[in-house]
């Protein structure tokens, strides 16, 4: 007696297949992180103003002593400070104008020379800033000795003082940095209009180049998502075969 050979099981879904539908979910997420990334760049370039700045409102601050400052602004380059370009860290600008018409200071300096200066003398420091809406918390120093005139320091490392709007433009360097606003002849009382921007030259730059990488990523996992899930291909069954059976 004949019998026709069986046609070979189905088959499930192969490791290959589940491991290219893993790493698709994977690359997606990532692709989606600098795709999202990309486009804060851009749009925060697309912020700047006609210098190039990425610019605060103006907001007031206000102290009946004799200086604000801020808290300690760590800049630090891991020790790449020799081989980074001089403007690859951007620039930071500070507009201060006096709410009160006299004229202002403003400066920025190591941290270790404004805490020596500001020493014994009665100041405030800006510990945290509330956007929206608008407020400032501070923490007062007390102190009884009159702080010398800010503008006949010499450790400040960009400084600008006068009558109207000032305007202080800084390249950003690696160190432990501080910002003072005063009465530019060093009068307690600092009532003052204050804006600060940034310029960073490689923001748009970065975001094109983060959200290309997003878009190949993106069309790799749709690439391996396809891969994982493409059925099978089919084979035309083999002719039928026949088996004698011997009695």
């Amino acid at each position: 007696m004949q019998n026709p050979t069986d046609a070979p099981p189905g088959r499930g879904r192969s490791g290959g297949k589940v491991a290219a539908i893993v790493a698709a979910s994977l690359i997606a997420f990532l692709s989606l992180g600098l795709l999202a990334a990309g486009g804060g760049l851009l749009y925060g370039d697309a912020q700047k103003d006609e210098q190039g700045y990425i610019s605060t409102d103006k907001e007031r601050f206000t102290t009946d002593t004799y200086a604000l400052a801020t808290e300690n602004l760590d800049v630090d380059v891991d020790g790449l400070d020799s081989v980074v370009a001089d403007d690859a860290l951007g620039k930071v600008r500070v507009k201060v104008t006096s709410n009160e018409g006299k004229p202002a200071f403003v400066g920025i300096a190591r941290t270790s020379d404004v805490s020596r200066y500001l020493a014994g003398t009665s100041h405030a420091v800006v510990e945290d800033i509330d956007s929206s809406p608008f407020a400032a918390d501070y923490r007062t120093l007390d102190g009884d000795r009159t702080p010398a005139s800010p503008a006949s320091q010499d450790f400040w490392a960009a400084s600008a003082h006068g009558a109207g709007t000032q305007s202080l433009v800084w390249d950003v360097k690696d160190g432990h940095w501080s910002v003072v606003i005063m009465n530019a002849d060093g009068s307690a009382g600092v009532d003052a209009g204050i804006s600060a921007g940034a310029m960073v030259s490689w923001l748009d730059d970065a975001g094109w180049i983060l959200g290309g990488t997003g878009i190949v990523l993106l069309a790799l996992a749709g690439g391996l998502l396809y891969a994982g899930v493409r059925p099978p291909r089919q084979t035309p069954p083999a002719a039928p075969g026949w088996a004698e059976v011997v009695a």
